[in-house]
């Protein structure tokens, strides 16, 4: 199982980033995506706005009971 991790940084001058040292061995194959932090927080609320739907006590007897 992959375990994520999060990291902030500030784009430098020249377009790059600085990450920590990462805790995964050398030659691990890893997926980087970059989001400024105002869309990081829009997406997360968005995610967030919807998780009512899962509070739906008629579901949940139909699910327990499946």
């Amino acid at each position: 199982m992959s375990v994520p991790y999060k990291y902030h940084s500030i784009v430098k001058e020249n377009g790059t980033i600085e990450l920590p040292k990462l805790p995964l061995p050398k030659g691990a194959k890893v997926e980087v995506i970059i989001l400024p932090d105002e869309e990081s927080f829009e997406m997360m609320q968005a995610a967030e706005s919807s998780l009512k739907f899962w509070d739906n006590p008629i579901d949940d007897a139909i699910w327990n009971n499946a």
